[in-house]
């Protein structure tokens, strides 16, 4: 009470679960007789940290995990991961077995961050920024994805439940983006011109995320984070400098998500009939096929049609077919769960056409350019423009 730079109560109190009857009660009673109110605002209580067998560590047993030993073999950001990852209100098991699964876990959301920063070198914000109705509708999709990121781990953050952020970033960087954004989005991103709008379009979306990435995991990893930041803001300032991101309302778009997670329903079935048409040796890589989609439903059908343009980039093929035909004509597919009631089968052949030596698509139009005989009409523009 007497330091200039502190307040009474104090915003928290932190120990472990001994001290219920310990340091919180007794502060608590004497406070109450001296002061009439509580010494904090906040009491937040941890547990231990046991070995793997669940056994409490001591010098004496001889199974005592310094910081220092895992820093030495992982790296200190490895170690806050593992600590934000357990839900620290109960006891804790630790030992480098589960320290080695973390470490994949931090490679992973690293190797998302490496992919984001490689792919924005040529993109500055102040200069190549989309404007938010004129992007492509994926890039929407995935702002989307990012608003209810933000807002989660904002409120996972205010509520000291750090392991749920572990688990939603994690999940964020390997489905939400390894799994389906970034996995369509290379094709774009490495085929196109360089400012080609739909590349930049990509590309405002990547700054976008990676800059709210980078600083919802400045807490937590605090040396990937600035070092990351470096590369993203071309500055000397810290992105322990900076704010919590605050996503603009318009991202929020529920209409746009449910459209597309019908899209990312018919997604599952056209790669589990790629998977099984590959077992098959009816094609190689996915850029090899041909997808027919046959439907008796006219709304899905409609749906679908509506997206014909982009569907073969969303589903990494070379061809895309949508057929409306009677349900007597579709194929019975043998699988159960909610997918036995999507009226949608999904047909594999190889595609039409050659195959572009450039961006890897089958397409009919291979060999119809003179100047380019060995690429598809997307790729010789590409690269007349370059010249």
């Amino acid at each position: 009470e007497q330091h200039p730079d502190m307040d009474s109560p104090a915003d928290m109190y932190l120990e472990g679960s001994d001290q219920h009857r310990g340091w919180f009660q007794s502060s608590l009673l004497v406070s109450m007789g001296a002061r009439d109110r509580a010494p904090y605002k906040t009491v937040l209580t941890h547990g231990f940290i046991l070995d793997e067998q669940g056994e409490a560590m001591s010098k004496s047993k001889g199974n005592v995990i310094s910081p220092e030993e895992i820093i030495g073999k992982f790296g200190a950001d490895v170690l806050r991961l593992w600590v934000v990852s357990e839900d620290y209100r109960n006891d804790v098991k630790v030992s480098f077995e589960i320290l080695e699964r973390i470490a994949e876990a931090y490679r992973r959301i690293r190797n998302t961050l490496r992919f984001l920063l490689g792919n924005l070198t040529d993109f500055d914000p102040e200069q190549h920024t989309v404007d938010y109705g004129e992007l492509m509708e994926l890039d929407r999709w995935a702002l989307h994805q990012l608003f209810v990121l933000i807002k989660e781990v904002e409120r996972a953050y205010e509520k000291f439940e750090f392991h749920k952020i572990f688990h939603l970033v994690h999940k964020f960087c390997i489905v939400e983006m390894s799994s389906i954004y970034l996995d369509v989005l290379k094709d774009r991103l490495y085929c196109s011109g360089a400012d080609q709008p739909e590349r930049r379009s990509a590309q405002t979306a990547l700054f976008a995320i990676a800059s709210a990435l980078i600083r919802l995991l400045a807490p937590i990893l605090v040396f990937t984070s600035d070092e990351s930041w470096q590369y993203l803001s071309r500055d000397s300032e810290s992105v322990h400098l900076t704010d919590f991101p605050t996503p603009p309302p318009e991202w929020f778009d529920e209409e746009l998500n449910k459209r597309w997670e019908k899209l990312l329903e018919v997604r599952e079935l056209v790669l589990t009939a790629l998977e099984q048409a590959r077992r098959q040796r009816v094609i190689g890589h996915s850029l090899d096929a041909g997808v027919n989609i046959l439907t008796s439903n006219r709304k899905w059908f409609e749906l679908l049609e509506s997206y014909k343009l982009i569907l073969a980039d969303f589903f990494i093929v070379s061809a895309v077919k949508i057929t409306l035909t009677s349900a007597e004509k579709i194929p019975k597919r043998e699988e159960s769960g909610e997918e036995k009631a999507l009226p949608i089968f999904v047909e594999i052949s190889p595609a039409p056409g050659k195959k572009c030596e450039r961006c890897w698509r089958f397409d009919i139009k291979v060999g119809s350019d003179a100047e380019f005989p060995t690429l598809c009409e997307r790729c010789s523009n590409v690269l007349r423009r370059a010249q």
